[in-house]
């Protein structure tokens, strides 16, 4: 009973200490607030914004709401984080094995891109991107386009866009092939466990991706076309490009900067997991006649993911929180439409930042749960 109450105590008294400090901090703030009369309330979030922002995932004016607003900015921000995480981890994967192989030219290159990368302040690193090299591309009447449908300008990146028809058939047909894969990895994980027997997983997905959705032109009335960004004058010095997909120079800076300074730190942590593998392992696959890529695939990788799924969580967890910097080249992110623009217009800077918090919050604690998620589903479990 004494031993109970032990712990029990320790647990009240920080819980208290905890309540107490945020109890102060909200009766301090409320007084003040009162003393200048200031209201507290999220009301603001339905009034109209009253500005514009230059590029949105989805309709916006300054017609809409500031909840509209505060929703820009967030997709703005998921989306650099989304690609941001995708290119870093390939690169990242790519390049921390290349950092142990026996080439000395592979291995020297891939120690320098990661010691010149990771030491120079990520700030300065996307001032770089915008200021320094996109800035120095031609205006649009003057680029070239590349490969005929591409025009990579001052102004951003234009592409070709997809245009389709029964597009509903054709992701079901993607999820479809999705579901399929994964029976099937579980099955080639049981039969490897069980008989010895590997299944060429990797064609049989690349067969699946490839086949169903092309059924779906075939058998499902499934059409793709392409539009593709055409240069229009609208004044004696202004050119622009309509039709197509608009990518601006904003996003293209931060993505490139988040990617290359944070597949740094993957780089590393995807060596210290395959190089905290002992030799013995390696030698003992060899022996029995296993190549060095099935010797990377089935002994090493499963292995080494204990190590590296957690420091590479914090770098996702880096990137995301370092997108922030994004209103240091006014991309329009969470924090440069919601806690800036609007945080200045309405004068809401309580109800403002604490929304930013939490949501900078809710964005981090799901990817350490899906992380944590994957790390304990390919855990190498003791019987």
């Amino acid at each position: 009973m004494k031993a109970k109450v032990r712990k029990i105590i320790p647990q009240l008294i920080t819980l208290t200490t905890v309540i107490l400090i945020f109890g102060f901090f909200t009766y301090n703030a409320q007084t003040n607030m009162d003393n200048r009369g200031i209201e507290f309330g999220y009301g603001f979030l339905s009034q109209e914004s009253s500005f514009d922002v230059q590029f949105s995932l989805i309709e916006y004016d300054g017609s809409h709401s500031y909840a509209r607003a505060y929703l820009v900015g967030l997709l703005n921000t998921l989306l650099v984080a989304f690609i941001g995480i995708i290119i870093s981890t390939i690169l990242g994967v790519v390049v921390g094995i290349a950092r142990l192989s026996p080439n000395y030219l592979i291995e020297r290159s891939a120690a320098f891109y990661v010691e010149f990368f990771r030491n120079i302040p990520l700030l300065l690193q996307i001032f770089f991107w915008y200021f320094a090299a996109l800035r120095a591309l031609p205006l649009p009447q003057d680029s070239d386009a590349m490969f005929g449908v591409f025009f990579l300008t001052i102004k951003g990146l234009f592409v070709p866009r997809f245009v389709w028809e029964n597009l509903d058939i054709f992701l079901y047909s993607i999820i479809a092939a999705t579901i399929s894969i994964i029976l099937i990895k579980n099955y080639a994980t049981k039969l490897q466990e069980n008989k010895g027997k590997q299944l060429p997983v990797l064609s049989i997905s690349i067969i699946l991706l490839t086949v169903l959705p092309l059924l779906t032109f075939f058998v499902g009335g499934v059409s793709l076309g392409f539009e593709v960004p055409v240069l229009k004058q609208i004044s004696t010095t202004s050119f622009i490009y309509e039709g197509g997909l608009g990518i601006p120079p904003e996003l293209i800076a931060l993505t490139l900067a988040l990617a290359l300074y944070t597949a740094t730190f993957i780089a590393e942590c995807v060596r210290a997991g395959i190089q905290g593998i002992s030799k013995g392992q390696k030698e003992a696959a060899a022996s029995i006649g296993l190549t060095p890529n099935q010797v990377l695939k089935l002994v090493i990788m499963p292995q080494a993911l204990r190590i590296i799924i957690p420091p590479t969580t914090n770098q996702y967890l880096n990137l995301t929180k370092n997108s922030s910097l994004a209103a240091a080249i006014a991309y329009p992110d969470l924090v440069l439409v919601f806690a800036g623009t609007a945080l200045m217009q309405t004068g809401r800077a309580i109800e403002i930042v604490s929304i930013t918090m939490f949501t900078y919050l809710s964005i981090s604690l799901s990817i350490s749960l899906l992380m944590n998620w994957y790390n304990k589903k390919i855990a190498i479990k003791e019987k």
